[in-house]
């Protein structure tokens, strides 16, 4: 674009070109060929041109996008079309997302007959965000109601110790970074909709409090400068390949939820633990040679295990171009600005389909194709949408007013 976003007018081009991609390129792409017309929510699993690839659904995705659908229609326009998706996601979920005993599926097929169970419980988190945004946007006192229950849910699965399945067995105990995380997510957008309640015996903003606390506790390790994926369960590096293994897209997007509290509170801590996260991994995670963000890197710089390490996945960017945003309008420092502009240019340079639209998911280090599906059961209507949603509510109200300081 030429432009970077320390000046008002590129700002305001940034703003204007992320609210275009979201509504006549992104969310059309979605809304034409993925919403399932005959057994209702979505179908995610697309080729390039969005014919579909496979029927089954991923039930976290039904969740997903119906926080989507009706995130846009509670804050951009009260567009019919995006409510109705909205609902055909939610009524699915209630049809069909949950098991006998509560749990809710991973995959099921196109009628809504299971096909995968997993150990975690990411459905049960996008199944609260989607309840909340659609209980704001229909005034659906029943949304709200399994709103807090799949929140409830998922904290409960999630930091009861043996409700979930180990990962690793008791040889080498651990736990992962996405709990805490994801609960930091949850809880804003369940705020956000439908205020600060309790839930499972906290309210939404100390189970914030709680979570950020256990990131920078257990998982900031300031001696490397890194955020780990895995720790043992008092915040000990696991010295193997499971635990030296860096996410660099993980903790940017762990950095800007951190950074959107802070700008909520007008709180420095927080901005300072936000921002300290950004400047440890775009250093771990920028790749000099060819551009883009690694998927994985090893905390001592070793070998990692995984083959898939130096591709680049169309999520971490989404969430880095938030990330670098954030950071430039909570510090002003101009660093921000450069990595917002090598992010965004590098991703809309080779994720953007001129052709079909939307954004191609995996591609090989140099910026190559991989594959040319525009969605599977893990790429949907979420990641990219919410980035340009976000990046274009951020930018709007600052097009005039420069970085927002909080002193």
């Amino acid at each position: 674009m030429g432009l970077d976003i320390t000046s008002a007018a590129g700002r305001a081009e940034f703003a204007g070109f992320y609210r275009s991609f979201l509504l006549d390129n992104c969310m059309p792409f979605w809304l034409r060929h993925a919403m399932d017309s005959e057994f209702g929510g979505i179908i995610t699993s697309l080729d390039r041109d969005g014919s579909i690839l496979d029927t089954d659904k991923s039930i976290w995705f039904q969740g997903r996008a119906g926080w989507m659908f009706a995130t846009l229609f509670n804050t951009v326009a009260q567009t019919p079309e995006w409510l109705q998706a909205s609902r055909s996601c939610i009524e699915f979920l209630r049809r069909h997302g949950h098991a006998p005993n509560g749990k809710m599926y991973f995959v099921v097929t196109q009628d809504g007959r299971p096909v995968r169970m997993r150990r975690y419980v990411f459905s049960e988190a996008f199944a609260a965000i989607a309840n909340a945004a659609y209980a704001r946007a229909a005034q659906d006192d029943r949304a709200a109601r399994d709103a807090e229950q799949a929140m409830a849910s998922y904290v409960r699965y999630s930091f009861t110790p043996g409700l979930i399945p180990p990962k690793t067995e008791s040889a080498r105990p651990a736990k992962g970074i996405v709990a805490p995380m994801i609960t930091i997510a949850i809880a804003q957008e369940f705020r956000a909709n439908l205020g600060d309640r309790c839930v499972a015996g906290r309210t939404c903003s100390e189970w914030i409090d709680s979570s950020i606390a256990e990131i920078e506790r257990d998982f900031m390790k300031a001696e490397h400068e890194a955020v780990l994926e895995m720790v043992s369960p008092d915040g000990k590096i696991i010295d193997h390949f499971d635990g030296r293994t860096l996410n660099p897209g993980h903790a940017l997007e762990a950095a800007w939820f951190i950074l959107h509290e802070g700008r909520l509170r007008n709180d420095e801590k927080l901005i300072r633990l936000g921002t300290t996260i950004v400047d440890w991994m775009w250093k771990r995670g920028w790749d000099e040679q060819f551009g883009g963000l690694f998927y994985f890197r090893d905390l001592f710089d070793k070998p990692v295990q995984e083959y898939w390490h130096d591709m680049k996945f169309w999520w971490p960017h989404t969430e880095a171009i938030i990330a670098t945003l954030l950071a430039w309008q909570a510090t002003g420092n101009a660093r921000y600005a450069e990595w917002h502009r090598q992010v965004h240019d590098w991703s809309f340079r080779h994720f953007a389909d001129p052709q079909f639209g939307e954004w191609f998911g995996y591609l090989h280090r140099d910026g190559s194709l991989s594959v040319r599906l525009k969605g599977n059961l893990w790429k949907g209507p979420f990641h990219l949408p919410r980035m340009l949603w976000y990046g274009s509510q951020l930018l709007s109200v600052s097009c005039e007013e420069g970085p927002v300081r909080l002193h």
